[in-house]
């Protein structure tokens, strides 16, 4: 039996190739190898596609030279595998009456199992399309109830200019409020200095009083 297998060079490029008589223990050599030591399946994938369901195997080395590391980015569970040289992918069909057979696997197809196995891909060309047909929001806002820079004036959102006489006005209030603090310092001062002041003529006037009885004795 003769199918499509697609052969993954190591520098990571695709290619569809046509294997006659199909056999596993051959497939080392469409990879390029001498001998089959080592290449062997690592891992098969479940795949469903609309009505149909395949069964994706991967063949390929994990060890060997240097330099000959495998470029291409498999999907999980090999995702993190470093393979050798070139691998090759098989697929199977599972048709309706339960058999599984080998069949034909293009490129096209091999592009969709792919997508489906790491989840689908956001199609950016296409959100881009998205994006710019969707209404902007403050199109329709009158342009008083908006800022200089576009946005919509709430109790976040303001101009710089109102920032700026917001910063005025509390350093007014600063400086006004040091005046005042400064103000009830000197009258404490003032207080206490008085208090000191009577304490002393008191004493003074005690003294002096005194003097005068004993120099009138």
């Amino acid at each position: 039996m003769s199918i499509n297998v697609i052969l993954v060079d190591k520098t990571g490029a695709l290619k569809s190739v046509r294997v006659k008589d199909f056999k596993e223990e051959d497939l080392f050599k469409k990879a390029g190898f001498k001998n089959p030591d080592g290449f062997k399946k690592q891992t098969e994938w479940n795949v469903k596609l609309k009505d149909k369901r395949y069964f994706v195997s991967v063949y390929a080395k994990t060890d060997g030279r240097a330099n000959t590391e495998n470029k291409y980015d498999f999907p999980p569970p090999i995702d993190t595998t470093l393979f050798f040289g070139a691998c090759v992918i098989v697929c199977k069909e599972c048709m309706t009456n339960k058999d599984v057979i080998l069949c034909d696997l293009s490129l096209e197809l091999w592009e969709k199992i792919y997508e489906k196995l790491f989840g689908g891909f956001e199609d950016l060309a296409l959100t881009c399309i998205e994006d710019e047909a969707e209404e902007d929001e403050l199109a329709n806002i009158p342009a008083e109830k908006k800022t200089k820079n576009g946005y919509l004036k709430d109790g976040f959102v303001v101009d710089s200019d109102d920032d700026d006489d917001d910063d005025d006005d509390d350093c007014d209030i600063d400086d006004s409020s040091s005046e005042f603090e400064d103000e009830e310092e000197e009258e404490d001062e003032t207080d206490v200095s008085g208090e000191q002041i009577e304490c002393v003529d008191d004493d003074e006037s005690e003294e002096s009083e005194l003097e005068e009885e004993d120099y009138e004795k």
